[in-house]
């Protein structure tokens, strides 16, 4: 995801299938690798995912660690803010509830700030990757998780655009304020919800 233009354009809405939000398109098959960073190479013997910041108990887990917690599944679509949808995916991983719970947020705590192994963030409210609604993913449909996707592990929140799902995920610092990442310090939206088509700041 370099840069970013305006003037999306779906497909028309006759026929349109209902999982798609407004203005996307069905990307079919593909899954299109976009990032706006060189593809790293990460050994997994040197991996760790940490919980910080505001947190009674901050927390890093090793690679081996972290694939021996309780994993769980999400099945459903993805859809990136340059207007593709891919429907019906699956993705193996731990849910952010396991890991939150085990750090235990401060009542202060509002917003998480997600980094990456390579420097990449992005901002979320703690509402959006608490509830089941988050997960560091390892695994996508069924094998792991390609380095172009962000692999060895990557962060899945399918609910908002996808540069939220930061790929190579390093670990979240709990907040009590919005910070904006990368993306949201050049143009795009804070939350980025796909069915009210939060794309840029303004909208």
């Amino acid at each position: 995801m370099v840069g970013f233009t305006r003037g999306f354009s779906g497909r028309g809405r006759s026929g349109r299938d209902p999982r798609l939000p407004p203005g996307q398109y069905d990307a079919g098959r593909s899954w299109p690798v976009l990032t706006a960073e060189a593809t790293p190479k990460l050994d997994t013997a040197a991996w760790t995912f940490t919980v910080e910041g505001l947190v009674q108990t901050p927390s890093t887990w090793t690679w081996e660690e972290i694939r021996a917690l309780p994993g769980s599944d999400y099945e459903g679509d993805i859809h990136c803010v340059t207007t593709w949808s891919k429907l019906g995916m699956t993705f193996r991983g731990v849910s952010l509830d396991v890991l939150l719970d085990a750090a235990v947020p401060l009542p202060a705590a509002t917003h998480v700030m997600a980094y990456t192994h390579t420097g990449y963030t992005t901002n979320l409210p703690l509402a959006d990757v608490t509830g089941g609604q988050a997960w560091v993913a390892w695994e996508a449909e069924g094998k792991s998780l390609p380095r172009e996707h962000g692999g060895p592990a990557r962060l899945l929140v399918p609910h908002l655009y996808f540069w939220k799902s930061a790929k190579w995920v390093a670990g979240l610092r709990l907040l009590d304020h919005d910070e904006p990442g990368f993306w949201e310090q050049n143009g795009y939206h804070d939350r980025g919800d796909p069915w009210l088509e939060q794309r840029y700041q303004g909208d």
